[in-house]
């Protein structure tokens, strides 16, 4: 497994698709959330994710597009969600949940967006589900409890 950092213009169209196509297997088909995934901030955003040969192509060991993301989250400029600096597109995947991926992707995204913007506090929209989990990071709660495309969310602030 290894981790890579990319600004969108950066990622190469096959990363791209399997960072996509990721997302929507856990957003879409395991959550059954009917949203626009598509929301024109990916385009403003850097795209961390952890990545690993994909199991079922072992043989194809040296072509980069036989990797598929584990974990991924989308790190978002100050000004273009919110006035903070912001963390979303959060998952884990399937053959990686409960191994402490979550957990180590998010406290590389807090490191890479302190690098991106020094001194900038991160708003998230988290599942309240997560609370506890996003708590345990650092961050606070920072609103009531809210639907987000029929899920239960919380504004969550993780300060410098």
């Amino acid at each position: 497994m290894h981790w890579r950092l990319r600004a969108f213009d950066d990622l190469p169209p096959w990363e791209l698709a399997r960072l996509l196509r990721a997302r929507q297997e856990v957003f879409v088909l395991e959550q059954q959330c009917l949203y626009l995934d598509a929301d024109g901030v990916d385009e403003h955003a850097h795209h961390l994710a952890a990545w690993a040969l994909d199991p079922d192509d072992a043989a194809s060991r040296d072509q980069p597009g036989m990797q598929v993301p584990l974990a991924l989250a989308r790190l978002v400029a100050p000004g273009v969600k919110y006035a903070e600096a912001s963390i979303g597109r959060v998952i884990t995947t399937g053959a990686a949940r409960g191994s402490g991926l979550g957990r180590e992707l998010m406290r590389r995204a807090l490191a890479a967006c302190s690098e991106l913007h020094p001194g900038v506090a991160v708003r998230i929209s988290a599942q309240s589900r997560l609370e506890a989990f996003y708590a345990s990071m650092g961050f606070t709660i920072e609103s009531e409890r809210y639907l987000e495309d029929g899920i239960p969310h919380t504004e969550m602030l993780w300060r410098p």
